[in-house]
């Protein structure tokens, strides 16, 4: 072992022993490569340390695949790898690895030959670090990449910009630590497994101040040699506003802005899915459709701002009365509808009566000081196996306002009740 030790420190190229990736024996050839100040400084530093990051996950591969008991200590061939000495320096090395023995555990043995011996060839990797680090410092977007077990190895230096932490404060971590909802990270799992990569993958991510921010993410499955899932790399943004902007939109597609209740289209929408659950589970449906009585003359007395006024009084009256399941919209005009999961119709009777008694009660004031009240007209209509769909009921909550307001208003009609 003692000759061994002595050939390999006297050989010109560069050669580590490693362990677990660790250092355990380099010579004087290596500590000149790596510009350290002695071969001590050097043992028991990470030889992936020295590696760019750029060349890190080939790096890793390597010597992975050499450590395979099948290679029957076969080195690999040399290939070129980008390398950072101690001082900061980048060189150009030609590196060869086979897996040994060492003090009876396994090992890998590396040899390195420096290339950047000319001149051209040392300006040309100096201006591709100085352009790869203006990139990577600048990314807008934040580059990262995991282990199998999603730890963070490395991070670039937009994590400083997107989620307010250096680097080396997600290095070590698991990603899952920066998602406010694990159902995220899970998605984001199954489909890179099932795919291999993913690109504008929706999620969102805990800033260090408690802000949770809505994030893209673009990434891709990292394998090793045996084709073993080893990881994830990519890159995610901040696109928080872009989000904002799209759910703000939506509102806007969705919501009267009068009422600030639910448009047409969106009443409909929710009540089609309501339905169709309630006629797969069985389950009660109420529906009641509202009018404002004789709100063309509250707009002729007093004026179209104090009817939008008198739309919006209704609708809070009518607000206050609801569950949080239950769904209410602004169907056109003063029609309203309010839909009522998992009450029968008895039920819903005793909800439409709190809701004419609401609007009863309401003592209105122009701008003039003249007080005036309101009342509402209401037809119920409930959930029938026989229906065909939703429409069979609406049309029977909708032929029941008309009847309540045939009857002279300010009450509730149900062609349902009728019929029992």
């Amino acid at each position: 072992m003692l000759h061994d030790l002595r050939l390999l420190q006297a050989l010109p190229a560069a050669v580590l022993v490693t362990q677990a990736g660790a250092i355990r024996f380099a010579n004087a050839a290596s500590m000149e490569l790596l510009e350290a100040p002695s071969i001590d400084s050097l043992i028991g530093r990470l030889s992936g340390d020295f590696v760019h990051p750029l060349d890190q996950v080939r790096s890793t591969n390597r010597i992975e695949a050499v450590a395979v008991p099948a290679q029957g200590g076969r080195p690999n061939k040399s290939s070129e790898f980008r390398i950072r000495t101690i001082r900061g320096n980048l060189r150009m090395v030609l590196i060869s690895s086979v897996a040994i023995e060492w003090q009876g555990a396994p090992a890998v043995l590396m040899c390195g030959m420096d290339m950047t011996h000319q001149s051209e060839i040392e300006a040309q990797l100096r201006e591709s670090e100085q352009n790869f680090r203006r990139l990577f410092d600048n990314m807008q977007d934040v580059y990262y990449r995991t282990n199998a077990q999603g730890v963070v190895q490395h991070v670039g230096p937009g994590v400083r910009r997107v989620l307010g932490y250096e680097p080396h404060e997600i290095e070590g971590r698991t990603a899952e630590s920066y998602y406010p909802q694990s159902t995220d990270r899970d998605a984001f799992k199954v489909a890179i497994m099932e795919k291999g990569e993913v690109s504008d993958f929706p999620g969102q991510m805990v800033r260090r101040d408690g802000t949770v921010i809505d994030i893209s993410i673009s990434s891709h499955a990292l394998y090793d040699h045996a084709g073993n899932f080893a990881g994830v790399e990519g890159i995610y943004r901040d696109v928080t506003q872009r989000k904002n902007l799209e759910r703000e939109l939506q509102r806007l597609a969705t919501t009267d802005m009068l009422t600030g209740m639910a448009n047409r289209r969106a009443f409909l929408e929710c009540a089609e899915a309501v339905y169709e659950r309630s006629r797969s589970n069985g389950e009660p449906l109420t529906l009641l459709m509202l009018d404002l009585d004789h709100f063309k003359s509250i707009n002729d007395r007093f004026g179209h701002l104090e009817g939008d006024r008198a739309l919006v009084e209704f609708a809070q009256a009518v607000k206050s009365q609801l569950r949080a399941s239950d769904a209410v919209g602004r169907l056109g005009g003063e029609e309203f509808g309010v839909l009522l999961p998992l009450t029968t119709l008895a039920e819903g009777m005793e909800v439409a009566t709190r809701i004419m008694n609401s609007i009863r009660a309401l003592q209105l004031t122009d701008d003039a000081g003249t007080t005036y009240r309101i009342t509402s007209s209401l037809g119920m209509g409930a959930f029938r196996q026989s229906d065909r769909s939703l429409r069979d009921m609406l049309d029977r909550a909708d032929q029941a306002l008309y009847l309540a307001k045939r009857r002279g208003r300010d009450q509730i009609a149900s062609l349902d009740a009728v019929d029992e």
